[in-house]
């Protein structure tokens, strides 16, 4: 980590940027990942490429193949049924905690996320739907004080985030679920089950749509 104040080095940077390529779906499923071809698209040296290729191999993000390959992975049905598991064993969790913790500036600020979201719905952004959806979930896990949990969570996102941008782009914004007003409303009463529940019902929506995206081959076509 940098010190505080500072910039994080060079490796992190590219390390972050990549990230959050794979996370919002500007690498599609299917696509291959080469040293050069990231040194070319971001202008990073080398070695802080390969090791952020490497960060991103060990958390599932990128597959790495016998052959040296590395490519963005395409989601099966099955691996769709083991990512829904999982995130209904974290995020409802998380939602209860972060109702047990919810401050009156992290809900403002809660909401400024999520009105932000519901205008990258009405205009068909569907690069900005992704991005607010995930700022609307990072900051409420955060609310939870549930560091583990939080990192877990953080990590499916990234192994579905190609994935869900194809669906988005086929099915436009409209269709995606938002149960975040739900959600804001039960972190506002500090009613734990019900910001469980609601969240339990955002997550099983969104992977039933990426579970008919996989059914239908989700890759780079």
């Amino acid at each position: 980590m940098a010190a505080d104040g500072a910039p994080p080095p060079a490796h992190e940077r590219v390390y972050r940027g990549l990230r959050d390529r794979v996370l919002f779906g500007e690498m599609a499923p299917g696509a291959p990942v080469t040293i050069q071809g990231l040194v070319a698209a971001t202008g990073a040296g080398v070695t802080p490429v390969r090791e952020a290729i490497r960060r991103l191999i060990a958390e599932g993000a990128l597959m790495a193949h016998g052959n040296r390959r590395v490519s963005v992975p395409v989601l099966r049905p099955s691996d769709v049924e083991e990512l829904l598991f999982a995130r209904l064993a974290l995020e409802p969790e998380l939602a209860r905690r972060a109702a047990a913790r919810a401050g009156a500036q992290a809900l403002n600020a809660l909401a400024t996320e999520d009105a932000a979201l519901d205008a990258a719905i009405a205009g068909g952004d569907v690069a900005g739907y992704l991005r607010r959806n995930h700022g609307f979930h990072a900051r409420l896990y955060a609310m939870a004080e549930a560091p583990v949990l939080e990192s877990l969570a953080a990590g499916l996102w990234l192994r579905f985030g190609p994935s869900m941008r194809v669906v988005c782009g086929r099915a436009g914004t409209g269709r995606m679920p938002d149960r975040h007003k739900e959600l804001l409303a039960a972190l506002r009463l500090g009613d734990g089950d019900a910001a469980a529940d609601a969240m339990r019902r955002d997550v099983a929506d969104g992977m039933a749509l990426l579970r008919q995206g996989a059914g239908d081959s989700i890759d780079a076509g």
